[in-house]
């Protein structure tokens, strides 16, 4: 839903984005530590500019409780009001400023318990994604039956081939037609929404556990 942490270099770019991309600092980073917030950001994205009504019907929650956290990613520069759309009742509308955010290595580790709670909160939207469309799929159409994947691959792997692999993807990804809020118009027929998620985990902690698992083992009598 667009909480992507890095940018990409795609081929369509909305120009309803005051920019392309926002990058985390260890300031910013407190204005979206809450999962809540980072779906709001995430619908804004994605399906454009909303109201604090609207968007809690879609998410299930009180329009004061919408309204305050898109005040709080307005201050923290994430979204702005949309001036040129009014309500009912002179209702704000919301914008996102940014296409995508970008986590800099070096903020992450500056600022670990914020970058650890916004990066649940995009943890935590990937696994909706991936429920709703666990939801959908006896209804997919057979025609997107080899249109999707959800499988994993452990690999052994030095920092730099990861590094490697990690920009492969990117590359790969960005070949690809990029999806805009309403469609896009230059899209062929039957083009629709896919949603693709990378995840690149070194599980350094549990590979040590176990080799020292694995040494005890050898050296018992």
């Amino acid at each position: 839903m667009g909480n992507e942490t890095e940018p990409g270099t795609g081929t369509s770019r909305p120009e309803r984005f005051e920019q392309d991309a926002v990058v985390l600092d260890p300031h910013n980073l407190r204005g979206l530590a809450h999962p809540l917030r980072v779906r709001l950001l995430g619908l804004l994205r994605s399906d454009g500019p909303s109201t604090a009504t609207r968007l809690a019907e879609r998410l299930g929650q009180s329009s004061g409780a919408t309204s305050y956290h898109l005040r709080q990613l307005a201050a923290y520069g994430f979204v702005a009001e949309d001036h040129e759309r009014t309500g009912p009742g002179r209702e704000r509308w919301w914008k996102a400023t940014a296409r995508y955010t970008d986590l800099p290595r070096a903020s992450a580790r500056e600022a670990s318990a914020e970058a650890e709670g916004f990066l649940r909160a995009v943890a935590a939207d990937c696994y909706h994604e991936m429920d709703a469309f666990l939801g959908e799929l006896p209804t997919l159409p057979a025609r997107w039956d080899d249109g999707w994947a959800m499988t994993d691959r452990i690999l052994r792997l030095t920092p730099a081939e990861a590094a490697r692999m990690r920009q492969e993807l990117r590359t790969v990804v960005d070949r690809y037609r990029e999806d805009q809020p309403g469609g896009d118009p230059t899209a062929p027929s039957g083009a629709e929404r896919v949603v693709v998620q990378v995840q690149m985990l070194p599980r350094l902690r549990s590979s040590t556990a176990a080799a020292e698992s694995h040494d005890e083992g050898e050296n018992r009598p």
